[in-house]
């Protein structure tokens, strides 16, 4: 039977209205909008003196210090974190534990008490030396020759990406069907060449958006090494500010320097992923390409 209007009219659905939206919407504007004002029409910001200052040469020589603790220490922590994972998967049970107790260690530990813990080392050892444990050194040196601030700053920042390097590592390793594995043993790959020709190139394309997030994280870790007085972004503007009295403008200088870095580095991430995944879905060729000429010759 045919409807007629009134029905239509009747079984019309009514919108569901969302007066919440419209109110968390409202209030998202206003906080906007005095965010703009307070960074546009506030005469404190000093806008002139970040122009100034934010390619002054003190500044751009401690970020070139600070993109070099951020490469050195992740190149540092993912090299150990990569053996510190293979260990903790070995079956040797003494591996297991040397790498569960080192990860246990660095990541527990806060990095600004290992940056000042690194750097008084000579307080607990005066002499750095190789020989025989219990015995004479055949070779020594001074540690305060060797603990510099900066190489304080790597081993503080390095060893605890490392712990959280390993297992980010392993659980890549992990996430690989073992079936990858037992395909590699048949072929008469031994564990360490399965591990490097089929496991791990496949364990990248998944470890690529935490390795990033980490670059990012040590990034921002670096600013810590202003405690050791190394003249990195921050410290080499906390030196300009504290003869100047312009604290606010250097540290919006600081602030649009890592965020310009922050920016880049997750660009970067998001195409290396892109590329990794674009590789990943063309087909693999497991028999080489035989024309069917040679193929009616034979």
């Amino acid at each position: 039977m045919a409807m007629d209007a009134h029905d239509v009219a009747v079984t019309k659905p009514i919108p569901l209205r969302h007066p919440w939206r419209w109110a968390g919407g409202a209030l998202l504007i206003g906080l906007a909008a005095a965010f703009v004002q307070l960074l546009v029409f506030n005469a404190n910001m000093q806008w002139g003196v970040v122009g100034a200052y934010l390619f002054d040469g003190e500044i751009l020589a401690g970020l070139g210090r600070t993109l070099l603790l951020t490469a050195l220490a992740m190149i540092i922590g993912l090299a150990v974190g990569m053996l510190l994972a293979v260990m903790r998967l070995s079956d040797n049970p003494v591996f297991q534990a040397a790498s569960w107790a080192w990860i246990w260690f660095f990541r527990g530990v806060p990095p600004l008490v290992q940056l000042i813990f690194w750097y008084n080392l000579a307080l607990l050892i005066p002499r750095i030396g190789i020989g025989i444990p219990f015995g004479r050194a055949f070779v020594s040196w001074d540690t305060n020759v060797l603990i510099t601030p900066f190489s304080a700053a790597i081993l503080g920042l390095s060893l605890t990406e490392s712990a959280y390097a390993a297992e980010m590592i392993r659980a890549g390793i992990k996430a690989i069907s073992t079936g990858q594995s037992e395909a590699a043993a048949s072929l008469g790959m031994s564990r360490i060449q399965a591990l490097r020709r089929i496991i791990l190139p496949q364990a990248l394309r998944i470890l690529i958006p935490p390795i990033g997030n980490d670059t990012i994280s040590m990034l921002k870790f670096t600013s810590l090494v202003s405690v050791l007085a190394l003249p990195d972004l921050l410290y080499s503007a906390q030196m300009i500010y504290s003869r100047t009295y312009q604290t606010i403008p250097l540290l919006i200088v600081v602030t649009i320097w890592y965020l310009v870095l922050s920016t880049a580095l997750t660009f970067m991430e998001h195409y290396i992923e892109h590329a990794m995944a674009v590789g990943r879905t063309a087909p693999a060729r497991l028999v080489p390409r035989t024309s069917w000429w040679r193929l009616a010759r034979a």
